[in-house]
């Protein structure tokens, strides 16, 4: 929601500020450098990515313009979900959650999380490294090396889409400056004609030079950024994860092992050990603790 604000805050300054210098708004309303435009660069979009990093933009602006998904509920919520598992391991055995892992949709611990429920990858995260757990044989240190490089892989496959749309944002001035070599081209086929006929010409292909540089710099670049923010922090969510995991796998009773990971959430998202302490320790899913917005 701030970035749709954003965004419209740019376009209120610039169109505002064109308004107040007299200038005619009608002036700007040019489809064809629209086209030019917005075609040339979902066309170069397509030419340069496959179909899953297409799709990983659109997810990516989705989670964009909604609300933020990793705050202190979301972490809360994972803390008491970790702990639940854990403590249901010190209690019964690593057996006893080998149907939790196996179908986790169907878990009546993980199914009290519907946040972590639709993250696929973070479920995938907890579910395999508890799964080779229950297998045993597998070092705790060789653990984090599988955690570590699932942690990688998903990283770099997240960034691959905020590269492609940056690619786009620095291509939109260059694609403008063609819209507006066009208008030019048209232009100057009209001299000899009515000064105002040359001079609207004139204005049409200077709106495809604006747009180009207005999108890159007050669209594209800013959402390509807020994408790459939002990647990092599900790597730091997977992160909080690994490191609670990791600590119960090498001795840490649950409670302890919850802690480590509190600590290992970033700061403007971290609860206090009392807020930690009591929901999970409470009954319920922090979804139905927390207060209605």
């Amino acid at each position: 929601m701030i970035a749709i604000i954003g965004i419209f805050v740019v376009f209120c300054a610039v169109i505002g500020g064109f308004l107040m210098e007299k200038g005619h708004i009608a002036v700007l309303l040019q489809p064809a450098e629209l086209l030019i435009l917005g075609g040339a660069a979902l066309g170069t979009l397509l030419t340069a990515n496959p179909a899953h990093i297409l799709k990983g933009i659109l997810a990516g602006l989705k989670s964009v313009v909604g609300k933020p998904q990793f705050d202190k509920h979301r972490y809360l919520s994972a803390l008491k979900m970790v702990f639940l598992l854990l403590n249901k391991v010190r209690r019964e055995g690593l057996l006893s959650i080998e149907n939790d892992v196996e179908a986790p949709n169907e878990s009546p611990i993980f199914k009290g999380f519907p946040e972590f429920l639709g993250d696929e990858h973070a479920v995938h995260f907890v579910c395999d490294t508890m799964r080779m757990a229950i297998t045993g044989g597998v070092d705790p240190v060789d653990m984090d090396q599988m955690m570590e490089l699932d942690m990688e892989v998903h990283h770099n496959e997240a960034t691959q889409p905020v590269s492609a749309l940056t690619t786009v944002a620095d291509a939109l001035p260059g694609l403008g400056i063609v819209a507006a070599v066009l208008g030019v081209v048209i232009t100057m086929g009209s001299l000899g004609g009515p000064p105002e006929e040359i001079g609207q010409k004139v204005a049409s292909a200077l709106v495809g030079t604006f747009l180009g540089i207005l999108m890159c710099y007050g669209v594209a670049g800013p959402l390509s950024s807020n994408m790459s923010k939002t990647a990092d922090q599900h790597n730091s969510y997977l992160h909080v994860l690994r490191v609670m995991l990791l600590a119960f796998l090498k001795g840490a009773a649950p409670m302890i092992a919850i802690e480590t990971g509190r600590r290992a959430i970033p700061s403007h998202a971290r609860p206090t050990f009392v807020e930690m302490e009591r929901h999970c320790k409470s009954s319920g899913s922090i979804a139905q603790e927390a207060p209605a917005a």
